[in-house]
């Protein structure tokens, strides 16, 4: 099929800034795009042919946006599967497909997935609300300290908490949960990979994670990440072993935690662009969001390599500030060397709302990181 200059149309469910990204590339090679979100000022609602505002998770408005596109893709895993399941019946080609979110999706299921697929990951178990929860708790089947994860809704750190006491379950929401084992580990780190209809696999570069320790989001994304190869190449494999049982078409991020004794455990996956590659825009030869568009056409894939050393800093909300948007500084760091800045779109800021990020790459991957730093304590996003 061709798919350039031509009235083919790519769907994509969800308008947020990683769909804007992936527009980015969609308009790079003149590919038609319907869009649909639920904010009508969502970031995408500016660059695409055709913008539908409607909620993700009603079954009738995700099967009626899809029977209008040929190929059909997300970038957040809140939408509703059972629509996709029937749009797949139907004919339309959906990437990822519907079998593979309904594995995601529900943290709990997913969970469950790499247990019977033998997927190194920490110990856990699934309740189904928070009273069963406590009722473990009281006959001592659960030990403190454990990590406790909301098994749906849960994004950008919400829905995961430690839970060092009893009552540390008392905010806690009351739907179905897990509580896994807390893992004392080395690094966080991620690898993207990516895959086409055809069966052509390939992985991106280790990157190492590091986190904001109030807020639970990644503060900076560091390629390479610092780790002995061998770890390296045990973290490419792992992730590709998640990534064949899965079965998925486009991008799989997997997000992975090295132990103190360098094992490699998997904490989660997301079927989609992630924020652990956005690196990849200045730093690679192929990034994350041209390479998605790839996967899910068929298109050959391209190169994962970095041509230089990347490192990614979020830029969230400051606390304290709720309403329009000011990025205070932002020339600043415009001038320094290497820096990136993207802007999301996001009107209203809050406190760690993510509302753009910026890349530093730099031969010296320690020189990135420090003007990393520097670009972090300089740069504020405020309200007027």
């Amino acid at each position: 099929m061709n798919y350039f200059s031509t009235n083919f149309t790519l769907g994509i469910l969800g308008g947020g800034q990683l769909g804007k990204m992936m527009l980015y590339e969609t308009r790079k090679w003149d590919i038609k795009t319907n869009v649909l979100d639920p904010n009508p000022e969502a970031p995408c609602s500016i660059a695409t042919e055709y913008f539908e505002v409607g909620d993700l998770m009603d079954f009738n408005t995700v099967y009626n946006f899809g029977k209008k596109v040929d190929v059909l893709t997300f970038e957040i895993e809140g939408v509703n599967v059972e629509a996709l399941e029937k749009l797949e019946n139907e004919g339309v080609k959906v990437y990822p497909s519907a079998e593979t979110l309904r594995n995601i999706q529900d943290k709990g299921v997913q969970k469950q997935f790499y247990k019977e697929h033998k997927i190194p990951t920490s110990a856990f178990k699934v309740f189904k609300d928070k009273n069963q929860l406590n009722e473990a708790i009281v006959r001592k089947e659960l030990h403190f300290p454990f990590v406790w994860k909301s098994c749906t809704g849960g994004y950008d750190g919400k829905g995961v908490s430690i839970v060092r006491s009893a009552e540390d379950v008392i905010p806690l929401s009351e739907g179905a949960c897990i509580a896994e084992k807390l893992i004392p580990f080395k690094n966080e780190l991620a690898v993207i990979v990516a895959r086409n209809p055809s069966g052509e696999v390939i992985t991106y570069p280790v990157v190492e994670m590091e986190f904001h320790p109030e807020a639970n989001q990644v503060e900076y994304v560091i390629c390479p990440a610092r780790i002995d190869e061998a770890v390296a190449e045990k973290a490419r494999a792992v992730a590709s072993k998640v990534s064949e049982a899965f079965k998925h078409v486009g991008l799989l991020a997997v997000e992975l935690f090295q132990t103190e004794d360098d094992e490699i455990l998997v904490n989660e996956v997301a079927p989609r662009p992630h924020n652990s590659g956005h690196y990849s825009i200045e730093a690679s030869f192929t990034n994350q969001f041209e390479q998605h568009i790839r996967a899910i056409l068929d298109l050959p894939l391209g190169n994962t390599n970095s041509k230089v050393g990347g490192i990614m800093v979020n830029l969230v909300g400051a606390e304290g500030h709720t309403g329009q948007v000011v990025y205070k500084n932002i020339d600043k760091i415009l001038a320094m060397e290497g820096v990136t800045p993207h802007i999301y779109g996001k009107k209203e800021t809050r406190p760690f709302r993510k509302m753009g990020h910026v890349t530093i790459v730099n031969k010296d991957l320690q020189k990135a990181r420090n003007i990393a730093e520097e670009v972090k304590n300089t740069i504020e996003v405020v309200s007027k």
